[in-house]
Formats: structure tokens, sequence, C-alpha cells
């Protein structure tokens, strides 16, 4: 499937969005940030240190809760990205917002979809961040990338997604957030081609 920030764009454009009105989670932004290099479409993504309060040496998109001076999600996206990886918000560009997910950790999440034309040199906060990568967007494109495995908390047993790159280990609501996205991509295919419609960068 090859997928370009055009048609990214066009797709956030015109789909019907989920959005989860609940109380009692908390708000939360994330910013899933493509790149190019070399032609191929690219996710960034950070891995956490063992010293943040939820999701330890986890794999996660820069984003993190909703502060009461933030204007709005998006807002709340963007600061978190700056904050954690030193992304300053002129560097992106936002192509829209994708559907809520909420985390059996009580957070309500909303990912904001972005595109970084030129990446600058990174500053990771060292206390939340221990690393920043990127990844083909290929690589969870492919379904024979994808691996499912049950997992038990609090007596709870789940289906979760598990991608692999390197040494990295791809799960939880990062890889429940990029399937629903993909498979929501993939939907939006065209019936007559079967090819993602067009779109400009």
């Amino acid at each position: 499937m090859n997928v370009t920030v055009g048609q990214i764009r066009t797709f956030l454009s015109s789909h019907d969005r989920y959005a989860l009105a609940d109380a009692s989670l908390v708000p939360a932004g994330v910013l899933i940030p493509f790149l190019e290099r070399e032609g191929e479409l690219r996710i960034l993504l950070t891995k956490r240190t063992e010293g943040v309060e939820h999701h330890k040496g986890q794999i996660s998109f820069p984003g993190g809760a909703r502060d009461e001076d933030d204007g709005s999600i998006v807002e709340t996206a963007l600061r978190e990205t700056r904050e954690e990886i030193g992304l300053t918000p002129d560097h992106i560009q936002v192509l829209g917002i994708f559907d809520d997910l909420p985390t059996h950790t009580g957070f309500l999440i909303t990912p904001v979809v972005g595109f970084i034309p030129l990446v600058p040199k990174l500053k990771p906060n060292s206390t939340e961040v221990s690393e920043i990568f990127d990844v083909p967007f290929s690589l969870f494109t492919d379904k024979r990338n994808e691996t499912r495995k049950k997992i038990e908390r609090n007596g709870i047993v789940r289906e979760a997604y598990f991608y692999y790159h390197g040494t990295h280990e791809i799960w939880g609501i990062t890889a429940a957030i990029i399937r629903s996205f993909v498979d929501a991509l993939q939907n939006a295919n065209s019936p007559r081609t079967g090819r993602l419609r067009s779109g400009r960068r």
C-alpha cells in the first residue's frame, strides 16, 4: 500500500471521525508525526524512559494529558511534542485529527496527524524520552508484519497488536492507534480503482 502525505490529508478531510465524550477519562493528545526520507513515508516514534508515570519503557507517540491552558487538543499534542522532543509547531503541518481512543489507564487519546517537511535537530527530554527513531509506514500497512497476542491486565484478557522494527517492540495504545488508522485509511480506498483517493501534499 503506497501512501502519500496528500492522500492522508485528503482522507482526514472527509473522515467522519469518532469523538468520545467521557468525563471519567483524562483528555490527552498525541501527535502522529509523518516524515519523508528518500521518497519513503515514515512515522517518528519515541521510547519512553523508565522514570515516567505511565507506559514505562514503551514505544509511543509524543503527547500527553491536556492542560487547562491548552486552547484545543491540537495545542496539547503540539505542546507535548515540543516539550518531549524539541520539535516546535512551526516545523509541523497539521493534516487533521483522527478517532478518539480510550485506554485502560484512564486516558481519552485524540491523535493529531502531522507532517514534518524538514526534520530539525531534535532534543529529547531526558526525563521522559530515552530514544527518538522513525519507522517506515509500510511496516504497518503490510499485515504480514502484524502479530496478535493475548495479554492479561487486572484479570481481563485482551488481544493486542505487536509490530517489530529492529530491536523495538511496538504495542499497546501506540500499536492500536496505528492499526486503527491504517484500517480506516485502507477502507477509504476508491471502490472503482482499489486505490486511495488522490491528494496533493
